[in-house]
């Protein structure tokens, strides 16, 4: 198996347009995610202090964005994996599971207690992967989703 060159960075401000086109993609691609979204398409937001704050990670393929997270401080210690998009052509590809190995490490290193996420049903399988156990549900914009936590 070739390894793929991968990296991740932080995002840059002149950036954001793209990566929430980037997450319009993914979550348009998504068939749990498509019917909320074309309904709601106002859902779609990074906020660009998120970006200026260096709370967002870019990986890139040879130089071209690949996917994207967000990490911010919870109130409690821990921390929030707030988002996660890979463009649809590059899933299963193992780029989603290295910017959550990125968000960990930087977590831990941060010294949260946890890494918290929020996610559709469909994402439950991925995150158990990653080593991510279930912690309940909770209310979101379009429903119930899944709360899944990875204790340091």
């Amino acid at each position: 198996m070739t390894e793929t060159p991968l990296r991740i960075r932080p995002a840059l401000a002149s950036e954001h347009r793209a990566l929430e086109d980037l997450q319009r993609r993914a979550s348009l691609a998504n068939p749990g995610d498509r019917e909320a979204i074309q309904s709601d398409p106002d859902a779609i937001e990074l906020p660009l202090a998120q970006i200026v704050d260096g709370r967002v990670f870019v990986a890139e393929i040879h130089g071209v964005t690949a996917g994207f997270a967000v990490v911010l401080p919870n109130d409690d210690g821990s921390a929030e994996l707030d988002g996660l998009f890979v463009e649809p052509e590059a899933w299963r590809r193992g780029i989603g599971k290295a910017l959550v190995a990125h968000c960990v490490e930087l977590s831990r290193r941060q010294r949260a207690s946890a890494l918290h996420v929020t996610g559709n049903p469909h994402a439950g399988s991925f995150y158990f992967r990653c080593g991510f156990e279930a912690n309940g549900t909770v209310a979101v914009r379009f429903g119930r989703a899944e709360r899944f936590r990875k204790v340091f």
